[in-house]
């Protein structure tokens, strides 16, 4: 059996960036695009590429439409892609060669996504190396439709590609807020289904825990003001998650005690102390300020 491809690629009002993608794989076999009621000319893009362009109703569960266009597909392997995302030559390259050698031990292959945000290649955090499984055989793979943010799940094994591709991710401010708007009241909805018990202090430790796991556990603090940026509006994206389960209890009263205040702002002081204290701690060549550092952490 010929090992043919199809790109399946999920699209909403995506005109601006559609191009870019559809033009860089011509080479495959076979593109599928589902639009998912589009309102600029987002079909109109897509058909100068491809005949195989369908309609799907835009679910706040983004992959049941990606799940549709894989079924659309008729090729031994599926490419899944975002309308903002691109392949490489050298990917390309890859991607030919592994289908082509069709080793009967993996049904799927994870490829690393590079990440352009806010016009610069953000190399730390949980950017990179991003890893998603993007290419597996027709019929092996398909995502679970749990939560938003999830992985194509395959049948069999999956290895790694060596290759990334480009993702040319938030470009504006007022697109990351677009975007976080739909994403946070999906997995607000995870919350509650998983039976999440509503904290007041969830207010303060949602965003804290996020943003000094991705500022300073992953080292976004290496990308510059960029990764500065971007730790905050991770901070201020489970924030709103928060505010969105309190608004799914009616936005109950729920009195707090400075007692109680103070109690979360040492918690969080003492947090954020202890992170900055050893991402110093493992940037420091010094041996005396290396003791002094693990001294004022013992401390905390």
């Amino acid at each position: 059996m010929k090992q043919t491809l199809s790109v399946v690629i999920s699209a909403f009002n995506e005109g601006k960036k559609l191009e870019r993608t559809l033009a860089s794989v011509l080479w495959a076999d076979e593109i599928v695009v589902v639009d998912n009621e589009s309102t600029d000319d987002t079909v109109q893009i897509a058909a100068k590429y491809t005949k195989k362009v369908y309609s799907h109703p835009n679910d706040l569960m983004l992959n049941k439409n990606k799940n549709f266009g894989f079924g659309k597909a008729t090729t031994a392997w599926i490419l899944n892609l975002d309308a903002d995302e691109v392949v490489t030559p050298q990917l390309r390259e890859e991607i030919e060669r592994v289908i082509k050698k069709n080793d009967p031990q993996f049904d799927g292959f994870w490829i690393t996504r590079k990440n352009i945000i806010f016009g610069k290649w953000i190399r730390h955090g949980f950017w990179w190396p991003d890893k998603q499984l993007r290419l597996f055989r027709k019929n092996k793979g398909k995502f679970p439709c749990r939560y938003i943010h999830e992985y194509i799940t395959v049948d069999g094994g999956a290895e790694q590609l060596k290759e990334p591709y480009v993702h040319y991710n938030y470009e504006t401010v007022s697109q990351y807020i677009a975007k976080l708007d739909r994403c946070t009241t999906s997995e607000a909805h995870e919350y509650t289904k998983s039976g999440y018990t509503f904290s007041w202090y969830d207010a303060i430790r949602f965003p804290s825990s996020d943003f000094l796991k991705v500022y300073f556990a992953q080292g976004a603090y290496k990308d510059g003001l960029h990764g500065l940026i971007l730790s905050i509006l991770q901070a201020f994206y489970s924030f709103v998650i928060f505010v969105k389960l309190w608004e799914m209890r009616d936005f109950p009263d729920i009195s707090i005690t400075n007692v109680q205040m103070n109690k979360e702002y040492d918690h969080a002081n003492k947090e954020f102390a202890y992170w900055y204290l050893s991402t110093r701690l493992n940037e420091e060549k010094n041996p005396l300020m290396r003791l002094l550092l693990k001294a004022r952490r013992r401390l905390l």
